[in-house]
Parts: structure tokens; C-alpha cells; sequence
């Protein structure tokens, strides 16, 4: 699988395994990361510091915006009646129009979902892993399910993690890490 010399790749980018991923006519912006078997169409394009993991297919009119994370075998979709053939010959290019998908900047989305065509993903959304997302999904609000649901907003003050607390002990030989995150008790030490 190549990457086309048609691709424009920013600075810093980072594809992991190179002869793994299928790339042709996308733009990829900076310091973004992409693993293996990623398929990026033409005129798709990848913003910059995006992190598109392995499995994932992105095509041809899909914009993702700067500081998006897509996970794993992430399924983007640009035609909402696909058919393999228009009045019994197989379908070309001219025989069907790209509808335009666009993921804004700083959201994530989990491992396996499939977003139909036309859809926007707002900024700082999440979509839960799974869910198959017929409607735009507003800004910092969380989608889940088949089909996607509208659940609680995003945290805004925790989109990035910050509210998460680490505390570190030693029991006996061993070191334990208990993890609070947001406001869920940490785990009890067995005495």
C-alpha cells in the first residue's frame, strides 16, 4: 500500500509503518500521526496534530479539523445511496456526488463507529465507541449508541483530561498507582 506522491504531508508527520497505510491526492497537516492500515482518499484532508490509529478509512470529502484523536477502525462515509451499478453498467465518478463530512477541531472518536455522510462532529464532541452517527453531533456534547444518541455535554473544564489525579504509594514491595477521575473514589488499599 503506497503513499501517492500527489499526498501533501506537513511537517513532522509521523506514519508509523509507511508501507501499510494507503494514501492518495489528501493533505495532512502537521505533526499529525497515522498507524498502519489507514486509508486516507483524495481531497480528504487531516488537520494538523490529529492521531488517526490503525484500521481506519477516511474518504474523499471528509475534513478533520487540528487536534482530533480518531481510534481504532474508525469508518467515515461519503454516499448516502451507494450502488454498484446505474442502469446495468457499474457506476463511475460522474454517476454519484461526495457528500461532505466534517470533524471540528478537538474532537475524539472511539474505536469502531461509522460516520455517515454529511454529518458534522462539533468541537470538542466525543463520540463513544460503536455508535453509528446519522445527525451532527453539537459542540462539546457526547454521542453514543446504534444509532447515536445524544448523551451529557463534555466536561469543558476536563476535555483534556486535567481533572484527572494521580496519587502514587508504595505497598509493601510494590508500587500501586489508584486513579480519581473526575469525582470517583479511589480504590481501597487491602490490608
Amino acid at each position: 500500500m503506497p503513499i501517492s506522491a500527489n499526498v501533501v504531508l506537513g511537517h513532522g508527520v509521523k506514519i508509523f509503518q509507511p508501507e501499510l497505510v494507503n494514501l492518495y491526492g489528501c493533505t495532512v497537516g502537521d505533526e499529525t500521526k497515522i498507524g498502519a492500515f489507514v486509508e486516507v482518499q483524495k481531497n480528504a484532508v487531516v488537520g494538523s496534530r490529529c492521531k488517526i490509529s490503525s484500521h481506519t478509512f477516511i474518504c474523499e470529502g471528509v475534513t478533520i479539523d487540528d487536534d482530533v484523536f480518531v481510534g481504532h477502525g474508525v469508518m467515515f462515509i461519503n454516499d448516502l445511496y451507494p450502488r454498484a451499478t446505474e442502469d446495468g453498467r457499474l457506476q463511475t465518478e460522474a454517476d454519484w456526488q461526495v457528500v461532505p463530512t466534517r470533524v471540528k477541531r478537538g474532537a475524539s472518536i472511539g474505536s469502531g463507529a461509522v460516520i455517515l455522510a454529511g454529518v458534522t462532529i462539533g468541537e470538542g464532541a466525543l463520540v463513544g465507541a460503536g455508535a453509528v452517527v446519522t445527525h451532527d453531533v453539537p459542540d462539546h456534547q457526547i454521542a453514543k449508541g446504534v444509532p447515536a444518541r445524544l448523551g451529557r455535554a463534555v466536561p469543558r473544564e476536563n476535555s483534556q483530561r486535567t481533572g484527572q489525579q494521580v496519587d502514587d504509594r508504595q505497598v509493601g514491595d510494590r508500587q500501586i498507582q489508584d486513579r480519581q477521575v473526575h469525582d470517583r473514589p479511589a480504590h481501597k488499599e487491602i490490608s
